[in-house]
């Protein structure tokens, strides 16, 4: 049983965390550039990484690795923390793009995506769509590699090495499982729900939330018993968080998401949301879905159509319950676990922005 003891100081500035782990991947980024110029290869690669990871993003994989050293016990922020949710954040830089080429998704925070930004700075290439493509796929990998490099770099305390490797090692398995289960849910009926739940599960709640939190807590010598109640707590929030993703990717305003919102209708993305949809819609209604979902050329008159019957049949207000009742598992877990108080605070608090968000 691990021994809970109360922490020094204030719960985490998760401010420093996001400013600390950006300067740690700019300045790696950085130095990866000035290498490349040095062997005579060409920068672009870690500038064009340099960018994306400078231009936006919610840092939630090293706020939660944070808030899990704390949760275990740990004190302060010490560097080997901030390389751990660096390499995270790169990985998750390596997952973004590859992401928007399977999706061919055109833009990523406000931003052309990767391999549409590519495309543009090299039109004479002979398929520059392809091309671009093929470039953000390699700089993609490059980014995978050197998240490696960043975490075996990391001066991970004597005897947790293999643990928090081997997690590490867990969380990507998970994430490429859910990913490649979610490119084959297209396939499946638009009322299907339970392969989006499975998606989620994979894809989102375990990699976005389960595992950052616990590799912060392995850090921190966290045992079997502790990693078991911060899981408990991570995957319902986890689910919130992606039915929150589903919402917004249909109902926010691009201008806050970063994404242009019919997106997902034109990629016939299978969410929870849809499916409910589905399942409750009339005749008309689901003749008018099973026509459009999908549908790259789908206009915005008809995607506007399409909205009006998911919001007739009561399915946003199904998944809001969804979320408020999997928030509300989550913080109950936080009401009877013995973890100190300001870290139980912290959680809290990464509860809230995962779930009360608008983009």
């Amino acid at each position: 049983m691990t021994v809970y003891t109360e922490h020094t100081g204030l719960s985490l500035d998760f401010d420093e965390v996001r400013e600390r782990v950006l300067t740690r991947l700019t300045l790696f980024l950085e130095a990866k550039r000035d290498d490349a110029a040095c062997r005579g290869l060409s920068p672009e690669i870690p500038e064009t990484l340099r960018d994306f990871v400078t231009a936006g993003g919610k840092r939630l994989r090293p706020m939660l690795c944070s808030a899990g050293w704390r949760a275990a016990g740990g004190t302060g922020l010490p560097d080997t923390v901030i390389d751990v949710a660096a390499a995270l954040e790169l990985y998750q830089a390596f997952a973004l793009i590859h992401d928007d080429v399977i999706d061919d998704s055109a833009t990523r925070r406000s931003r052309p995506s990767v391999h549409r930004s590519i495309a543009d700075r090299y039109p004479r290439a002979r398929n520059a769509r392809r091309f671009g493509e093929a470039a953000a796929i390699l700089i993609g990998d490059m980014a995978l590699m050197w998240s490696t490099e960043l975490l075996t770099g990391a001066a991970l305390p004597p005897g947790r090495r293999s643990a928090v490797c081997s997690l590490v090692d867990q969380m990507r398995e998970e994430m490429h499982y859910g990913q490649y289960l979610d490119l084959f849910t297209c396939l499946n009926p638009l009322d299907d729900h339970g392969a989006p739940l499975t998606v989620i599960r994979y894809k989102t709640a375990r990699y976005t939330v389960e595992r950052p939190l616990q590799l912060g807590a392995l850090l921190a010598g966290a045992d079997s018993d502790l990693l078991d109640r911060l899981s408990r707590f991570a995957l319902p929030v986890g689910d919130a968080f992606q039915l929150r993703d589903d919402l917004l990717g249909l109902f926010g305003n691009s201008a806050t998401t970063g994404k242009p919102v019919f997106d997902d209708l034109r990629e016939g993305k299978r969410t929870v949301l849809l499916a409910l949809a589905a399942q409750r819609a009339d005749t008309a209604g689901l003749a008018l879905l099973e026509k459009h979902v999908g549908d790259p050329r789908l206009s915005e008159q008809d995607a506007l159509r399409v909205l009006e019957v998911i919001e007739g049949t009561g399915a946003p207000a199904m998944v809001e319950n969804m979320i408020a009742d999997r928030t509300a598992e989550a913080l109950a877990v936080l009401d009877t676990s013995p973890l100190p108080p300001s870290a139980a605070a912290d959680l809290r608090h990464l509860a809230a922005l995962l779930v009360e968000r608008e983009s």
